[in-house]
């Protein structure tokens, strides 16, 4: 994929991101926002929950490197086996549930509306990285792998990554949400 095509394209579904934060779930009630829809499944604060705890890790790990990575002299982002496996997995078009290790698992967390707020601020900090990364080399292994840190993902793999994860579990909250009883009614 040429990258003057993939940072706007990921700009512009992070964009999105944000916009169903505001006008989807924000004005919900918190009884909306704490609602699981079955015993196992995640309310949609719980899925803000765990992506801040990523975004917590992802973060600054890519800022650290986009400091340290040269012009690109490749318009191509190039994806290895190993950024291609995780990103697949986590694509919101991928229905089939995926486990979480245990320290991402926001389950049985008390949560409040401040989960949003930060969830906001990582989509906001993750479009300033993404305009960071314009005319980087984001073919260069830098990012190590939350889970293994032995192994290392390519920049551009990263930032798809972490964008694809955000919309799958935003998709997922705003299901969990659709499902509360209040909301339902007022359908």
């Amino acid at each position: 994929m040429q990258t003057a095509t993939f940072i706007p394209e990921l700009q512009q579904q992070v964009r999105a991101l944000l916009a169903t934060l505001e006008t989807e779930l924000q004005p919900l009630p918190d009884e909306a926002l704490q609602y699981k829809p079955a015993a196992g499944k995640w309310s949609a604060l719980e899925c803000l929950k765990h992506l801040n705890r990523y975004a917590r890790y992802y973060h600054p790990t890519l800022a650290a490197a986009l400091q340290q990575t040269e012009p690109a002299t490749d318009a191509q982002v190039r994806f290895t086996w190993l950024g291609r496996k995780p990103c697949k997995l986590v694509r919101p078009e991928n229905q089939k549930p995926q486990k979480t290790l245990v320290r991402m698992n926001p389950a049985r967390s008390h949560l409040s509306r401040s989960v949003l707020a930060e969830f906001r601020q990582h989509q906001e900090q993750l479009l300033t990285l993404l305009t960071q990364a314009a005319g980087k080399d984001l073919n260069r292994k830098a990012i190590p792998v939350e889970f293994f840190r032995l192994l290392k993902m390519c920049t551009g793999e990263t930032l798809l990554f972490v964008v694809a994860h955000a919309r799958r579990h935003v998709q997922q909250a705003q299901c969990a949400a659709a499902q509360a009883p209040a909301v339902a009614a007022l359908s």
